[in-house]
């Protein structure tokens, strides 16, 4: 009897390593397929045939009374009107959001002042796709992150993530990949003008890595846009960053991305360079007129840049149609500087 019961013993443990295996199996073919959730444009998108938003980096105010700048207050204003005249889905908040050292904690009042208590109008009561720079990166992340909860437009799921969307009754798709570059490349010291001097873990740097390569490969989105902080090219004080043209332009190129978006820079640029198109746009809380690096970007691929105190300021407005991408950037005075356009990708 003993050994009978040993047996179907043994048999059950059998079975229950085999649906555990199963199990997990299952999990592990679930996270490698990363099953595209679209998100909600709401009841806005049900009479059009675009996707539009705003593009807005280094907006993160001061870390003492009265917690903003004048540039970020005249941005915040301009970019009220822009929404509410050219319409506004969502806007990309391109990373350091907070001056100079992030936030310690969700509670932090920084939340209030520099960004609720500033961004008030009821265009710009959309949601915030947020990503992380360097001075978010001197504070607590997680913080930022966590406060997606206690926000109803503060969106930051994870230090890095994909945003998909149906462009409305067109059957086309957008893509935006947010990444963290300071997690990727490592930190810089703004002050000293210090380069980032490689990731804090290598392990989170390639995890993150292989997560894009991956998202990229199977990407099958009509418009692909990558966003982070630090920029691939720059004309300005920063300059190209060294880690990205090695670790992330290839893979731009490769997979035919439509656009990359940053800020660091604090001014408006626009480059192109092998069909991607690379926006810079950290204007939204310091102004930077600095081209020191003018000869360390692409030949030609330079074809707008504003970084002059009297425009008070700026971002980028972006319209998604069925067939291109309009990219117009505003300086905070009212005025569109610059427009261009991108034509959807085609798959070789």
């Amino acid at each position: 009897m003993r050994s009978e019961g040993g047996e179907s013993g043994s048999t059950g443990a059998h079975m229950m390593a085999l649906a555990l295996l199963a199990i997990l199996s299952a999990a592990v073919s679930v996270t490698h397929c990363y099953p595209a959730t679209f998100q909600d444009l709401g009841e806005s998108g049900r009479n059009r045939t675009s996707i539009r938003f705003l593009a807005v980096g280094d907006w993160g105010g001061l870390p003492y009374p009265p917690y903003v700048t004048a540039v970020q207050k005249t941005t915040a204003h301009e970019m009220s009107k822009v929404a509410e005249q050219m319409g506004v889905d969502f806007v990309l908040a391109l990373g350091d959001n907070f001056y100079y050292k992030g936030v310690d904690s969700v509670d932090s009042p920084r939340f209030q002042e520099t960004f609720e208590s500033v961004y008030t109008a009821k265009s710009l009561r959309v949601p915030w796709y947020v990503l992380a720079g360097n001075h978010d990166h001197a504070g607590n992340v997680k913080a930022q992150i966590e406060y997606s909860q206690r926000s109803d437009r503060w969106r930051f799921p994870s230090y890095y993530y994909e945003l998909n969307f149906h462009i409305p009754n067109t059957g086309k798709t957008l893509t935006i990949i947010m990444l963290d570059t300071v997690m990727l490349c490592g930190n810089s010291d703004d002050f000293v003008d210090e380069k980032p001097r490689g990731p804090l873990s290598a392990v989170d740097a390639n995890r993150q890595l292989v997560w894009l390569q991956e998202r990229l490969a199977r990407s099958q989105a009509d418009f692909l846009l990558v966003a982070g902080h630090y920029p691939v090219w720059s004309v300005s004080e920063h300059g190209p960053t060294e880690c990205l043209l090695q670790r992330l332009h290839p893979l731009l190129l490769k997979h035919n991305v439509t656009a990359y978006l940053c800020g660091h820079d604090h001014n408006l640029q626009y480059l192109e360079e092998s069909g991607v198109g690379y926006v810079v746009s950290g204007a939204g809380n310091f102004l930077d007129p600095d081209v020191r690096h003018w000869n360390h970007v692409p030949e030609g691929s330079l074809k707008f840049f504003t970084g002059q105190a009297s425009t008070l300021g700026g971002f980028v407005h972006a319209e998604v149609t069925e067939s291109k991408l309009v990219l117009t950037f505003f300086q905070a005075k009212g005025t569109s500087l610059y427009r261009t356009v991108l034509s959807q990708r085609k798959f070789r």
